[in-house]
């Protein structure tokens, strides 16, 4: 029997070696390795879907960017949205400086109307289509139109009645029928237009012409307690009325010597 070639000292210090090695947790066996590498080589071998199919997880990402995405464009849209300027929808919403609480009920019928001139003014300055470049000229154009509408409408306490009415859907200044029944009333308007035609002079209807702008103060007071209640019929017989009475004066500011006066209703 052949004698072993290492010394017996230098066997044992081996084998202590060897038990190190094995007890060592960050080494693997060798059949572990071997497992590992087909398992990988097994996975890489799989067809392109069934390796999309064991990470699901993948798909959620661009579906997440596509919310973000949308969201922030509906952001963004309301962001444009609310600072476009507002674009007035009455007379009343021209003027916020002067009118702030709008038509009656919750704003009053009567005017400032110096303070409503000078808003107006401010306003077709800065809408004059000589200050806006030639491609937002017809634009400029239309604003002023709609400004200077509004201002019209809204200095003549009759004009602005019917107005107030209309926004309530009652349109007294197209309507042929309406009219005051009230008998006392139509006798008066009758004698008042026969004073006019026999005047010699315009002078002859100076006390006519007093007389008469009592009368339409009486009537814009009686609109402003009517507009503050509410109380739509009503305003809408006053309005009538009112209207009779612009007539007179305007009949009496255009006075001729012998020229006829027509009063309409």
């Amino acid at each position: 029997m052949r004698s072993s070639l290492f010394p017996a000292r230098r066997m044992s210090r081996a084998c202590a070696f060897c038990l190190q090695r094995q007890h060592q947790p960050g080494i693997a066996p060798t059949r572990n390795l071997r497992a590992s590498s087909t398992q990988q080589h097994r996975v890489s071998s799989l067809p392109l879907g069934s390796q999309s199919r064991s990470r699901p997880h993948t798909t959620s990402i661009p579906t997440t960017i596509r919310s973000f995405s949308k969201s922030r464009a509906v952001q963004n849209s309301q962001t444009d949205t609310d600072t476009k300027p507002k674009v007035p929808q009455t007379h009343y919403e021209f003027f916020p400086k002067t009118l702030p609480d709008g038509p009656p009920p919750r704003g009053p019928f009567p005017i400032d109307v110096r303070a409503l001139r000078r808003e107006y003014l401010g306003l077709q300055a800065g809408a004059h289509p000589d200050l806006h470049p030639s491609h937002m000229k017809a634009r400029a154009q239309a604003t002023s139109a709609r400004i200077n509408e509004a201002f019209k409408t809204l200095e003549n306490p009759l004009l602005r009645a019917q107005y107030i009415l209309s926004l309530r859907g009652l349109d007294v200044a197209n309507d042929e029928t309406a009219k005051v029944e009230d008998p006392e009333l139509l006798m008066l308007v009758l004698e008042t237009r026969e004073c006019i035609e026999e005047a010699e002079a315009e002078g002859d209807l100076e006390g006519l012409r007093i007389e008469n702008e009592e009368r339409i103060s009486e009537c814009e007071d009686t609109l402003r307690e009517l507009f503050a209640r509410d109380d739509l019929d009503a305003a809408k017989a006053e309005v009538v009325r009112l209207r009779y009475w612009v007539n007179v004066r305007e009949s009496i500011n255009n006075w001729e010597k012998g020229k006829p006066v027509v009063l309409e209703h």
